[in-house]
């Protein structure tokens, strides 16, 4: 099999890496440090590059990228330690209103317009899709929202929201703007910088319902799972390369601590936890979507396995650079504050492991 990538991939591949390049350790720090933890002009750099597109079907309006390509681009933002918010911002909102048959509002998000989030966490569901607090009401021809989300990504930036609700004891999606009545946001840093917040609506019109069921929420969830276990094989290369660099310049004794054979195993195993994880994401990614039980049982083990030696390999490369390891001084620092976001959206490791178990 031929593992190569097309001269269409290695073009992307190249753009993310090309437009991550400026982005220091202190423009990243002084970036998450703003009021939204993100530039809306950069995202709309990023959404003109077609990165957001990609995640869209052709006949949609996006480019109609594959599991692979889109694995492919999240691996580069991860390996170039990128604060670009196109898991969160581009890719999910893209599958939901694609899915979910919105078009009209799907044009403003891949060309960079419109800023979208998911808001579907509630207190005491885990990381249940089932909406239990927020309550949907059928008001003449629409619809309102009542209720409370917790950790929505990126709740001081979006304009749109995608809100999971229980409409008769189904969870349905519907959108609501920023600026519709009866919406409160409160915002909060997570660990990577990012913003995100809490959003409480009190029968706050929602301006359309999306067509998706259930069933399709868990397709896309699948999809999402995989693409942030894409980024952490990025970031777990960053942070093997940062860390090989620091061990062979970083003086103990008189010598390289690098060449001290205890550290050399550790690097070792590094080395082999990361190449095992790429494996994974690869063979999870050329699963075939046909069976989709198969599909979403390959996205949680990879996320799983993924996600722990992609934790392993950023608490050694922390360990070996000692304390300043985890403050933002240091890329390995944003980047293993990313792998701790990463490892639990979506599903952290027990919850998809105990998923990828049921399923066996």
């Amino acid at each position: 099999m031929n593992f190569d990538l097309s001269e269409e991939q290695q073009m992307f591949v190249t753009s993310v890496e090309r437009f991550a390049a400026p982005i220091d350790v202190e423009a990243r720090r002084r970036l998450r440090l703003s009021p939204t933890g993100y530039d809306r002009a950069r995202w709309q750099d990023l959404a003109g590059m077609g990165l957001v597109a990609l995640a869209a079907g052709e006949d949609a309006g996006g480019m109609g990228g594959s599991a692979v390509d889109l694995a492919l681009v999240l691996e580069a933002i991860g390996k170039a330690n990128a604060p670009d918010p196109l898991l969160e911002h581009g890719i999910c909102p893209a599958l939901l209103l694609e899915r979910g048959a919105a078009g009209d509002v799907l044009e403003g998000v891949l060309s960079g317009e419109t800023l979208a989030t998911f808001a579907w966490t509630e207190r005491g569901q885990r990381y249940s899709l089932k909406a239990k607090g927020m309550k949907a009401e059928s008001v003449g021809d629409g619809f309102t929202l009542t209720g409370e989300k917790t950790m929505v990504m990126g709740a001081a930036l979006a304009d749109l929201f995608i809100v999971t609700a229980d409409l008769g004891g189904q969870t349905a999606c519907f959108l609501v703007p920023r600026d519709a009545p009866g919406l409160e946001v409160r915002a909060y840093r997570l660990a990577d910088g990012s913003i995100a917040g809490e959003i409480k609506l009190n029968r706050t019109p929602a301006s359309a319902r999306l067509a998706l069921d259930p069933a399709a929420l868990d397709g896309i969830v699948a999809d999402l799972r995989l693409y942030a276990a894409a980024e952490m094989v990025g970031l777990g290369q960053r942070l093997l390369g940062d860390t090989l660099t620091y061990v062979k310049e970083r003086e103990q004794f008189g010598v390289a601590i690098g060449s001290f054979q205890a550290l050399q195993h550790r690097l070792v195993d590094c080395y082999a936890k990361e190449e095992q994880a790429r494996s994974m994401l690869y063979r999870a990614a050329l699963t075939d979507r046909g069976d989709a039980e198969k599909w979403q049982r390959a996205a949680a083990g990879a996320k799983a396995y993924i996600g722990e030696n992609v934790d392993a390999i950023a608490r050694e490369a922390v360990q070996m650079h000692g304390g300043m390891g985890i403050t933002d001084e240091l890329a390995i620092g944003h980047a293993l504050k990313r792998v701790l976001v990463l490892a639990r959206l979506f599903g952290d490791v027990d919850t998809v492991l105990a998923e990828y178990a049921l399923a066996a």
